[in-house]
């Protein structure tokens, strides 16, 4: 198994270690059958007995999970671990010929559990590819934004940011409500779940704002270039942004002529 994307030294040393223990796990077993030949697969699971666990001996597979490629197996590896397992769906497909040499499920279970040495090579190639699945997802995630980010705790009546203050961070009402001030005049409502701060992030710019608690608030506290990290690393969330972001400015707009009304009145 090779993960897709940049990885670390240690890891490729880990897949050539494992990539060699399914081998050394049927050694001395037979074959159930001839080897299993297909074209190109969009889904590899319908053509997988399930009573049957097979070797790559030529071609490549694709693995995707919620239909992001994520990793692919090659010669040698081991497929068809997951069948009677009710798990997270993920799909192989081989975009080029594919030769499988099929083995009795039951037979390579006993194969493996009458030897104590191959009992300890599958123990390590199941823990081994865990390892490397945590590693992506840890690397995915990036943990350096959870251990960076906090959470503060404002009483009704203080600031959670200041205008003309610099913007070193994006915040999220977890719990509470807050105004937007601005000059002295409320500009607009902070509602519970509601990213604030993250224009003058963008802008690069003093906050335009300041924040007010109106109630107690906690708040999610994330650096500005981790909260810009994740925006590149995450379209989506930079979209809804992005449309909130406008309904705001839309609505600070309207505030903004209403307060403005009654002076052009005089």
């Amino acid at each position: 198994m090779y993960l897709l994307g940049e990885q670390p030294a240690y890891a490729d040393q880990l897949i050539s270690r494992l990539q060699s223990i399914p081998a050394q796990l049927l050694d001395g077993l037979e074959p159930c059958g001839a080897p299993l030949q297909l074209e190109q697969v969009e889904d590899l699971a319908p053509a997988l007995p399930s009573n049957q666990l097979f070797i790559i001996a030529d071609g490549l597979l694709h693995a995707l999970v919620d239909e992001r490629p994520l990793f692919y197996l090659q010669e040698g590896d081991l497929v068809g671990l997951r069948q009677g397992i009710d798990l997270p769906s993920c799909r192989y497909r081989s975009e080029e010929p594919l030769s499988l040499i099929p083995y009795a499920r039951g037979d390579v279970f006993q194969h493996i559990y009458a030897s104590e040495h191959r009992q300890e090579l599958f123990i390590q190639y199941l823990i081994g590819h865990t390892a490397l699945l945590s590693d992506a997802l840890a690397r995915l995630k990036q943990p350096e934004l959870r251990t960076s980010t906090g959470f503060q705790h404002f009483a009704a009546g203080e600031e959670l940011i200041h205008q003309g203050d610099a913007a070193e961070h994006v915040f999220i009402i977890i719990e509470g409500h807050a105004e937007a001030i601005v000059d002295g005049h409320k500009v607009g409502d902070v509602q519970k779940d509601e990213i604030f701060g993250a224009m003058a992030v963008f802008t690069r710019e003093k906050r335009s704002a300041t924040v007010v608690a109106t109630e107690p608030c906690t708040v999610m506290v994330i650096p500005k270039d981790q909260f810009l990290s994740l925006m590149q690393s995450n379209p989506r969330i930079a979209h809804s942004l992005i449309e909130s972001m406008a309904r705001r400015i839309d609505l600070m707009n309207k505030e903004i002529t209403q307060l403005r009304l009654p002076t052009m009145a005089l």
